[in-house]
């Protein structure tokens, strides 16, 4: 019995030794770090991979994350140079760079952040008026990383970057913007409708003026192609009364030939020359007067033959 009781004992103390041996052994991940402590006083920061610390008298004080954090803080009453009171809410990317100091530096680092924040953004805002506030984001920004970083150096943070998420107008001055782009728009509405109208206004205006130009050239090759035709025509009858004319001339001479050929007597030349006054009075409201004396009028015919003749 003594020795089951001893076994026990031994075991006891045995799993006690492997337990404090298994607790002095720490392991630190990638992107972390451990501050550690011996009796109280700052000993180390353990960074990546296997480490010992001595049994009761050291400790791990602070376990620090070195990876980029975000912290979202609710939204902060400021007022503008102009007096208006908005609501601005921020987002603050930090980085641990120094876990000793981190861990001694101030006592809650992420409420010391969000009340210098607060205290940042009022004093750039109070320096602004409303509509620098609303259109100056990246100034606001880069003046706010500026001065948080400078200001959370002794805690062993970096401020990477802080944004403005919101920024909230009274309601008052949210409907005074809302009306004032409303009315901006519809100003560019009717801007855009008045161009429209000019620019459909200049082409109808150019196409009527091209339709008139086409309707002139249309008229005046037109007038051109009477103008040709006509004369055309002229010229085409004065040849036909040209060559009507030669041929009259050319009877009238074939005519004479064949009476001097014939050799006609004076009865043939006085049946000619009545031929000749009933073609004269044919169709025609002239009177024609007929000499009593035939016998005359055929030695005349006869004359002008002989003269014919002579010729």
């Amino acid at each position: 019995m003594p020795n089951f009781v001893g076994t026990i004992l031994v075991l006891v103390l045995v799993l006690f030794i492997l337990m404090i041996i298994a607790s002095c052994i720490k392991i630190v991940p990638q992107a972390q770090a451990l501050v550690i402590e011996r009796l109280g006083a700052y000993m180390g920061t353990w960074g990546v991979g296997i480490h010992f610390k001595a049994p009761f008298i050291d400790r791990v004080a602070k376990r620090v994350t070195l990876k980029e954090q975000v912290v979202d803080f609710a939204p902060q009453p400021v007022i503008t140079k102009d007096n208006v009171t908005m609501r601005i809410d921020t987002v603050v990317f930090f980085q641990i760079t120094d876990p000793k100091l981190f861990a001694y530096g101030v006592e809650n680092p992420i409420m010391a952040i969000e009340n210098l924040t607060a205290t940042t953004l009022r004093n750039i805002i109070g320096d602004l008026e409303l509509d620098q506030t609303l259109t100056s984001r990246e100034v606001i920004n880069t003046k706010m990383r500026a001065s948080l970083d400078i200001a959370t150096d002794p805690w062993g943070i970096k401020v990477n970057r802080v944004e403005l998420k919101n920024i909230i107008p009274p309601a008052a001055i949210q409907d005074a913007m809302e009306k004032q782009m409303k009315a901006e728009r519809e100003r560019r509405e009717a801007i855009l409708r008045a161009e429209g109208e000019k620019k459909s206004t200049i082409l109808v205006a150019e196409g009527q003026k091209e339709s008139a130009i086409l309707d002139a050239e249309a008229e005046k090759q037109a007038a051109i192609l009477r103008a040709e035709a006509k004369k055309e025509a002229t010229i085409r009858e004065a040849e036909g009364q040209a060559q009507a004319i030669l041929k009259v001339q050319q009877a009238n001479a074939d005519g004479l030939k064949m009476l001097k050929e014939a050799s006609a007597d004076s009865a043939v030349l006085q049946l000619k020359s009545l031929e000749a006054f009933a073609k004269a009075a044919d169709g025609q409201a002239t009177k024609i007067i007929i000499p009593s004396d035939i016998q005359g009028l055929a030695g005349m015919v006869k004359a002008v033959a002989e003269v014919a003749k002579e010729n």
